[in-house]
């Protein structure tokens, strides 16, 4: 059910002050602007293109469809003719001035235990604060019998408490504080707490008989509100509500608007309030461990990871971002290890999230929202199979994640599966299907982990897959498909004809500014015969869909400084301020620098502005767009020639070989010797 835990895409957080500022505000109307920032009143009544608080959002249920209404002070479409004494109804009954009823989609079953004083000043903000919008209602659409209003009268007898708060006199005023904002303005309850026979929450507070239930978890929509009733820290609980996540996850879902436009903005003393209540509230044996509840498990490498299906599909389509340890990249992408939403006995929200893509809240601390593209090209069984595995591996979870709970969300989301691209994606887990899957895996794992496993042809920080991402299997992110098809071939650099594994030692003295392996090598054999398996039919002569890096404009001219521009707001959070890429709190490379003693020499492609524009335009910044596989591309062809023209003319090692390059045909205009 669409509820008011829901924010809308347009809230304008700038038309509130600072939220201190705002709760201490002297005017009715001051403070009512941070009440209906604590209530989310935007959220609900502010429809994606429209006019703030003038209603109009569409909010399917079970039942059909609700809109919206009118809040602002208009006096024929809106609130503006309300009395004091009729808001105050409509809030705590669910009764409007006219004498209709509301649907409990809007939450007055919390609202109803605001204090007086809380109303009349957000009664006042509304009245005052608001600009008035002339727009009618639109008239719900729901199902027979849920279009009669008159069922809900029985609804509010049955279900009804409209009781204000009354506060705990054992407990202290912090405590009390954190209480009334969960239960009331914050309305926590209607997603966190589960639903009984009438669809009513079957608590609306810890207190009473059926108190255990309160914030117990819930799922709606095909998220899964987690279990409020947990041991979590109270810093890790402000951090995840004031920034969009903390040490164990990053928002997704709904919350991911709740915090983007609600409670990044509550004072530091509120989400401290709401954290000690949150943490104070009896814990559950609901689960055989408390999501979220930090354990002795510490970051390691799956033993699953390269020999089980699940594991081969997240070293594929996850590790970029979510790393084989499943740890977080600090700031940028959310861990998996520990994340409540993996151990969770519900996987909704983890099939969900695939299904459907993310992207990260964009809050003061975190103004860049990143993006986790849709995986709906997957099949059911692939997507069933890399959440079994993510799910064992940091989450303690024996159970599996079964095809038809996919199907299921996938049905409920309305989806049918994406129709693959001309290029057809190679599945890495189909390695373990051939007779010489070790030897194929191998390979493999040497174009994802080539630093580690090769160190004594590796000379700086890259891997293969820095360049062919994803082991060679995206799209324009010069992929192998096909490719050992072409070999032998002229090369004009070379100025002759080369053997594969000739070309690929090019690779390693240049891009990798290392040392050759030897052709016999059973490191150089395995490179080949993982090459060879992507050759997928394709013959010497033929056109293979998604082959190389892609294009740019070729008549653009580059500018360095913009370059310089672009880079800063786009680039550095994953190679650094100075080119120095990202590394791991254990010092292990994440992300590739750019420039530098660690980075490609002088002679790699990557080094002339012409290449390294075409690779950027089509394959960075990673989670950017909604691109399958990694969210890639998305910058225009000027900004990402100029950001390519900038890094690549940066400092970075020599490459004595490049006396003997291109003996016979004209060296190209931007090689940068």
């Amino acid at each position: 059910m669409k509820h008011l835990a829901i924010i809308g895409m347009v809230l304008i957080a700038a038309i509130f002050a600072s939220s201190a500022q705002a709760a201490q505000a002297d005017t009715p109307a001051e403070r009512g602007k941070y009440l209906a920032l604590l209530g989310d009143c935007l959220g609900c009544h502010t429809a994606v293109t429209g006019a703030p608080m003038s209603g109009g959002r569409a909010m399917d249920t079970p039942f059909g469809r609700l809109y919206t209404t009118n809040i602002t002070p208009d006096s024929d479409t809106g609130i503006g003719r309300y009395t004091f004494e009729q808001f105050d109804r409509a809030m705590r009954k669910g009764i409007a001035a006219d004498g209709h009823h509301l649907y409990p989609a809007m939450p007055y079953p919390s609202y109803a235990k605001m204090s007086r004083e809380d109303m009349q000043d957000l009664f006042a903000y509304l009245q005052q604060g608001v600009a008035a919008v002339k727009q009618t209602n639109k008239p719900s659409d729901l199902h027979w019998p849920f279009s009669m209003r008159w069922g809900l009268a029985i609804w509010n007898w049955l279900f009804l408490d409209n009781t204000p708060f009354k506060p705990d006199t054992a407990k202290d005023a912090a405590w009390n504080r954190g209480a009334y904002l969960v239960q009331s303005l914050g309305h926590c309850g209607v997603c966190h707490t589960p639903r009984g026979i009438g669809f009513q929450e079957k608590s609306m507070s810890d207190a009473g008989p059926k108190g255990s239930h309160y914030l117990s978890g819930a799922t709606i929509e095909s998220w899964r509100a987690l279990n409020l009733r947990t041991k979590r820290a109270v810093e890790d609980t402000v951090q995840y509500l004031k920034t969009g996540q903390n040490r164990f996850a990053t928002a997704s879902g709904s919350m991911v608007e709740v915090i983007h436009h609600s409670t990044q903005h509550f004072s530091d003393t509120d989400l401290a309030a709401i954290a000690a209540y949150l943490r104070g509230l009896p814990g559950t044996t609901a689960s055989k461990e408390q999501p979220g509840t930090p354990t002795a498990q510490t970051a390691a490498v799956p033993a699953q990871l390269f020999t089980t299906r699940g594991g081969l599909g997240y070293a594929q389509f996850c590790v970029t971002c979510h790393q084989q340890t499943g740890e977080k990249v600090s700031d940028i992408f959310p861990p998996l290890l520990r994340n409540p939403a993996v151990a969770d006995d519900d996987p909704v929200t983890l099939i969900h999230i695939t299904l459907s893509g993310w992207k990260s809240p964009e809050t003061v601390a975190h103004p860049r929202g990143y993006t986790m593209p849709s995986f709906n090209q997957l099949s059911d069984q692939e997507i069933a199979e890399i959440l079994t595995f993510v799910r064992a591996a940091w989450g303690n979870r024996t159970d599996t994640v079964s095809t038809s709970q996919v199907s299921k969300v996938r049905k409920a989301l309305d989806l049918t599966a994406t129709a693959p691209s001309k290029f057809g994606t190679p599945r890495m887990a189909d390695l373990l299907k051939q007779p010489h899957a070790e030897q194929l895996v191998r390979g493999m794992r040497l174009n994802l982990e080539t630093r580690t496993l090769a160190p004594q042809n590796v000379g700086d920080n890259l891997n293969c897959t820095t360049c062919h991402l994803n082991a060679g299997t995206v799209a324009d992110g010069s992929p192998y498909v096909g490719v050992s098809a072409f070999f032998p071939s002229y090369g004009p650099r070379a100025g002759k004809v080369i053997t594969l594994a000739e070309r690929i030692n090019g690779c390693f003295k240049r891009s990798m500014n290392g040392k050759p392996i030897k052709p016999d090598q059973p490191d150089m054999k395995a490179m080949i015969a993982y090459f060879d398996w992507m050759k997928n039919g394709v013959k010497a002569g033929d056109k293979v869909a998604g082959r190389g890096i892609g294009k740019i404009d070729a008549t653009l001219k580059p500018n360095a400084a913009n370059g310089k521009a672009v880079y800063a707001k786009q680039c550095a959070m994953c190679h650094g301020k100075d080119g120095e890429g990202l590394r791991e709190s254990a010092g292990r490379q994440i992300y590739a620098p750019l420039w530098g003693e660690q980075s490609f020499n002088i002679g790699a492609g990557m080094a002339r502005t012409s290449k390294a524009a075409a690779f950027v335009k089509s394959n960075m910044p990673i989670a950017l767009s909604d691109k399958f596989p990694l969210g890639q591309g998305g910058l225009s062809d000027q900004d990402a020639l100029d950001v390519a023209e900038y890094f690549s003319h940066q400092p970075r090692p020599d490459f004595p070989e490049k006396v003997n390059d291109w003996p016979k045909d004209p060296k190209p205009k931007d090689s940068r010797y």
